[in-house]
């Protein structure tokens, strides 16, 4: 009797892997925003990377082609109002859990950019150090994350303007650090980071008298 052949792996039998990664720890303002995909072994995508390691128009063109691809994908944004309640750590963790949490189907495994991991997860997780250049499905998900929060500071620019939030996204560059010197801190600045805690409090950060 002739022994059958495997069957070749169905999209229900393979592992659904998800990559997580964020964008927007670092800035003075805006929100954080996260982002978990499961790429679809059979629909590979070229030219997926870590979102640092390519310009916008790079970006732009691979963020929709991963939408229509992936499996799975989830974008969770996290506000300026629980960054200052969870602190940037926390609020990050916190968008991580919910941009796993919102992937259908559910994910097997997780691979988290990163050293740290949220405690309360769908499933097993493992962090990867520097995963968005070596994971495809981290460097998918830093594509979403970036594009969407690039996107969004354009659309906070209009709404608070001055900062040149669509310039510079809100990180500390110096027009960033004139503009707050010069207009003060707009309700989406991070008032637990210390640029924007030194202006509403200078007296925390004066010089001792001697």
């Amino acid at each position: 009797m002739k022994t059958p052949e495997p069957c070749a792996p169905t999209r229900a039998t393979m592992a659904r892997i998800a990559g997580v990664d964020e964008a927007g720890r670092g800035p003075l303002a805006g929100p954080v925003v996260v982002a978990a995909v499961i790429l679809d072994p059979s629909r590979p995508i070229a030219g997926i990377a870590d979102s640092k390691a390519l310009d916008p128009a790079q970006r732009a063109a691979l963020a929709p082609l991963i939408r229509a691809h992936a499996l799975a994908w989830s974008v969770a944004v996290v506000d300026t109002d629980e960054i200052e309640r969870l602190n940037i750590l926390g609020a990050t963790l916190a968008g991580m859990a919910r941009a796993l949490a919102a992937l259908a189907p559910a994910p097997s495994l997780a691979l988290i950019d990163g050293n740290r991991l949220p405690k309360s997860l769908p499933c097993p997780a493992r962090s990867v150090v520097g995963g968005d250049a070596s994971e495809p499905a981290i460097g998918a998900a830093s594509i979403l994350a970036k594009t969407t929060r690039d996107a969004l500071m354009c659309e906070l620019d209009a709404i608070h303007p001055g900062y040149g939030f669509a310039q510079h996204k809100g990180y500390p560059t110096p027009e960033h650090l004139a503009a707050l010197e010069r207009l003060g801190p707009c309700p989406i600045h991070r008032r637990g980071f210390a640029p924007v805690r030194r202006l509403l409090a200078p007296s925390l950060f004066a010089e001792p008298l001697r």
